[in-house]
C-alpha cells in the first residue's frame, strides 16, 4: 500500500485545521480542537513525507519532513505540563534539531557545488533557511534545559512560532511543491503566495504576545490550542 494517499489526505487536513486555529479567536473550543487536529495530521504528514522522500532518495524532503515533525511535536510539548522526563525530552529535541540543522546546511553546500544551485529541484537557499531555523530551535531547546521550562508569554511564543512554522512547511509543500498539479487557470500569484501567510501570521502573533499588553490582558482566559 502506497503512503502517498495518506500523505495527501493528512496534508490537506493539516492545512485546513492549521489556518482555522490561527484565525479563530484564541481560547475558543474551535481554536483548541483545530490545534489538536493540526498536530496529529502534521505528525502523519511529516512522517509519511520523510519515508516517501527516503524511498525516492530526496534528501531535501527528508529534512522538511523531519523538521516539521520536530517543530509540531515540540510545540505540543511546550504547552503540556512538565514532569520529570521533560529535560530528557528537551535534550532529545535538541539532538534532533541540531542534526537536522547541520544536515540541511550540508545539503545546501552540496547543492551549491552541484553547478545548478539546487538539490532535487530545491534551491540551496531554502536548505540554508531550514538549517538556520533548525539550529535556532536547537538553541531554544538548550534554553529550556538550562532554565527548566518557560512560563507566561515566553512559553506561548515558543508554542506559536513552532506551530506557525509547521504550517508554513505544510502549505509550502502543497502550494509550491505540488504546484504542477494545480490547474493552470488558478495557478496564480495569490494562491501560490499562501505559504508565506503562516510566516506573516507568526510575526504578528509573536509581536502581540511579546511586545504588547494583549497577552497580559488575556492571560487568565486564554489557553493554548493544546
Amino acid at each position: 500500500m502506497t503512503l502517498l494517499p495518506l500523505h495527501i489526505i493528512a496534508g490537506s487536513i493539516a492545512i485546513v485545521a492549521g489556518f482555522i486555529s490561527v484565525f479563530v479567536v484564541k481560547g475558543l473550543k474551535l481554536h483548541r480542537k483545530g490545534g489538536i487536529v493540526f498536530v496529529y495530521s502534521m505528525v502523519v504528514l511529516s512522517l509519511t513525507g520523510a519515508v516517501i522522500a527516503t524511498m525516492k532518495h530526496q534528501p531535501a524532503n527528508i529534512i522538511g519532513g523531519c523538521l516539521a515533525f520536530y517543530m509540531v511535536t515540540t510545540a505540543l510539548l511546550t504547552v503540556r505540563p512538565r514532569d520529570g522526563r521533560a529535560q530528557w525530552i528537551d535534550a532529545g529535541g535538541f539532538v534532533v534539531a541540531a542534526t537536522v540543522g547541520a544536515a540541511a546546511i550540508k545539503i545546501g553546500l552540496d547543492a551549491l557545488d552541484s553547478g545548478t544551485g539546487k538539490t532535487n529541484g530545491v534551491p540551496a537557499g531554502m536548505m540554508f533557511f531550514f538549517g538556520a531555523v533548525a539550529l535556532l530551535a536547537a538553541l531554544g531547546d538548550v534554553r529550556m534545559i538550562l532554565i527548566g521550562g518557560l512560563q507566561g508569554a515566553q512559553r506561548i511564543a515558543r508554542h506559536l512560532w513552532r506551530m506557525c512554522f509547521s504550517l508554513f512547511i505544510a502549505s509550502g509543500s502543497f502550494f509550491l511543491g505540488q504546484a504542477k498539479v494545480i490547474p493552470k487557470p488558478i495557478r496564480i500569484l495569490p494562491l501560490l503566495a499562501i505559504p508565506a501567510l503562516p510566516l506573516v501570521l507568526m510575526l504578528y502573533w509573536l509581536a502581540r504576545v511579546l511586545w504588547t499588553k494583549w497577552y497580559r490582558r488575556r492571560a487568565d482566559s486564554w489557553k493554548p490550542a493544546l
